[in-house]
């Protein structure tokens, strides 16, 4: 008699499991799937279901080519290809999802479950926050359920112990995660991913105009944070300096050609410089945030040779940088002048008024530096105003500002001044980056954000280089010392786009509590896990161990592998303890109860002898002693099924019953 031999089934709780797991995973994936994913798994989700309630059938070759088929299509019409991070995302959750309706055997479900780790890893190419690691752990748990389901017991078949069993599987790995963390060697990246769907990221652009730091002025995205070894600088001496803007066309600054080459700018560290690291969020730039005249010996890192720093790739994950600045440096003083033609470069035509009042302070002010701080006077005693929300100038933007509106923000008064000073024969330029950032007192570091964006100048001059002089400070010194809220305090435009943003309610002082307390908690978790890569991993292990090179570090990782695997072992399968029967395990576990309440059993009184002596000893707790004695006697000398947990649960419940002082006991 021939026969065919059916591959087992997969178990009901395993199949529950499976479909939460899927939710799971999608929901971190749900900003960047196209809609029809979703309907794909609910109608994929909902076909399983009744094939499993026997009222439909499995899909057919023909009808799984045909969902294969119009899946690659979806994916092809929603991201225009099939290749790249975010097209193979899409294509991966897609087949996660077709999976599960030709789920036949238990085979197939493990294939499921493997593909569901692979679909939680895709989601840290998007989001690799706390939060995001944190949820992490949810569908991480489901699947881990699923798989225990997938076992034929009896404990596969409760949904809550299955769970339970799963969270103590990922509590048992923690310490082994823990130690590969630590001691891994930290590989440099083999290849780098784009930013998904090759989306713009908010913040500078390698040209300005005063709109685009406005628009920058009304978001509160997090943008770098900065932490200084020992005192920090005051606030009026963060000038965060990220590009400069040298080539003007009448409406726009924009970087000069000249600027992306590698020659070395002229100057010497002097001074006590201040020692700072910094954790830049993904931008999709390379340029790197740093204080004047920075320098940082970090791999990747350049120096251009306007003073600012850049990263050798587009920066799509957060990078941790190492800098050390010196403040008070010459910069560039023996220049010669055909090498500032791009910082004195003026549109051929437009803002006549600005070139004649330019002359004309010229004439007035041979010197460099009495020119400029002519220019500061005005802006200080003429009517110009701090705002967001300036009037629209025309064709002579520079004109109508300087001697019509004069309303405007940082990016205004800082192009109008580098017009004048080059209509004036000064060598100028315009310098964008970020100005303050707020001071965290838990973690003790600044959060510099969107609406810190600012542009000031820059002037040269014969043996005195590079000055730094900011126009803004002179109208709206507020907005320098105090922040932009402050100088904004009276239009009441301070992130008046974001009304839910918690950064606008810092005066109510538990609710910033709370904010600064979670901003604390995701820098650490961007200092000491996201940023922990070779340098820093390397310094934790010479201060713990002293000298430590590659050797040792291959050794110590075994080493405390073994030894981690050892105690594992021996706290799983605890060798020393001499009863290995679950059903008398429990049974001593009920002595012992007993025991500790003044009941020790006797020599040679048997287990129901035991009970019965307890249960006149203890009235009140005599129903629950006897319901655990009877369960005892069924499973270990009769017919009853072994289930070690319905002893743990009566036991439990004689635990609850039992008082708390041995006085109360009847003797």
């Amino acid at each position: 008699m021939s026969g065919s031999t059916q591959p087992p089934a997969i178990p009901r709780i395993s199949l529950t499991w499976l479909l939460v797991a899927q939710a799971l995973v999608i929901v971190p994936h749900l900003g960047h799937l196209p809609l029809w994913v979703i309907g794909l798994w609910l109608g994929c989700a909902g076909w399983r279901v009744q094939i499993f309630r026997m009222r439909v059938g499995y899909p057919t070759r023909l009808a799984k080519a045909g969902l294969m088929l119009a899946a690659a299509a979806g994916v092809f019409a929603s991201r225009g290809s099939l290749v790249g991070l975010d097209a193979g995302v899409v294509l991966l959750i897609a087949a996660f999802v077709l999976k599960l309706v030709e789920l036949r055997s238990q085979r197939d479900a493990l294939v499921l479950i493997l593909l569901g780790f692979f679909c939680v890893v895709t989601a840290y190419l998007f989001d690799d926050s706390l939060l995001a690691a944190a949820y992490s752990l949810l569908p991480v748990s489901a699947l881990l359920a699923a798989l225990i389901g997938l076992q034929q017991s009896r404990l596969a078949m409760r949904p809550w112990p299955t769970l339970r069993l799963a969270l103590g599987l990922l509590a048992q790995a923690l310490p082994l995660m823990l130690l590969l963390f630590v001691f891994f060697p930290r590989l440099g990246p083999l290849w780098t991913l784009p930013n998904p769907n090759n989306q713009a990221l908010s913040g500078l652009s390698d040209s300005m105009t005063p709109a685009d730091i406005a628009e920058l002025s009304k978001s509160d995205e997090l943008v770098f944070t900065a932490t200084f070894n020992g005192a920090p600088p005051a606030r009026t001496q963060l000038y965060w300096r990220a590009l400069t803007l040298e080539h003007f066309d009448g409406r726009r600054w924009s970087q000069a050609p000249l600027v992306s080459r590698q020659n070395a700018p002229q100057w010497l560290p002097s001074g006590q410089p201040w020692e700072y690291s910094v954790i830049a969020q993904a931008s999709g730039r390379n340029w790197l945030f740093a204080l004047d005249v920075a320098r940082s010996e970090e791999g990747g890192v350049q120096a251009r040779r306007d003073f600012s720093l850049q990263y050798q790739r587009p920066i799509d994950q957060p990078l941790r940088y190492q800098v050390r600045s010196w403040p008070d440096v010459l910069r560039d003083a023996n220049l010669p002048l055909s090498s500032l033609a791009d910082s004195l470069q003026l549109p051929a035509e437009g803002d006549p008024r600005s070139r004649a009042w330019a002359r004309e302070l010229q004439a007035r002010h041979p010197q460099p530096e009495a020119l400029v701080q002519a220019l500061l006077e005005h802006f200080n005693r003429e009517p110009y105003h701090y705002t967001l929300k300036p009037p629209p100038v025309g064709i002579d933007s520079i004109d109508e500002f300087l001697f019509r509106t004069r309303r405007g923000f940082c990016a205004h008064y800082a192009g109008a001044m580098t017009f004048v000073l080059r209509a004036a024969g000064i060598p100028a330029r315009v310098v964008a980056g970020y100005q303050g950032g707020e001071l965290n007192p838990r973690g003790n570091f600044f959060t510099v954000r969107q609406f810190d964006a600012h542009a000031w100048v820059e002037y040269w001059q014969a043996g005195q280089g590079w000055t730094s002089v900011d126009p803004t400070f002179a109208v709206a010194p507020e907005r320098i010392e105090q922040g932009l809220e402050q100088a904004l305090s009276g239009e009441q435009s301070f992130l008046a786009d974001s009304p839910l943003s918690p950064l606008r309610y810092r005066q109510v002082a538990w609710l910033n509590q709370l904010r600064l307390g979670w901003d604390d908690l995701n820098h650490g978790w961007q200092r000491w896990v996201l940023g922990y890569q070779g340098a820093q991993q390397l310094q934790l292990l010479q201060r713990w161990f002293g000298r430590m090179d590659e050797q040792l570090l291959v050794l110590a990782l075994v080493g405390g592998g073994g030894l981690l695997l050892g105690l594992l072992a021996l706290f799983l399968f605890k060798p020393w303890r001499r009863e290995r029967d679950p059903l008398l395990r429990q049974f001593r576990r009920f002595e012992r109860l007993l025991a500790r309440h003044g009941l020790p059993r006797q020599a040679a009184e048997g287990p129901r002898a035991y009970a019965e002596r307890a249960a006149r000893q203890l009235p009140v707790q005599a129903a629950a002693i006897r319901a655990f004695a009877q369960a005892f006697e069924a499973q270990q000398y009769g017919a009853a099924t072994l289930d070690a947990q319905a002893l743990v649960r009566r036991l439990r419940e004689l635990r609850r019953g039992l008082p708390w002082r041995l006085s109360l006991i009847a003797r």
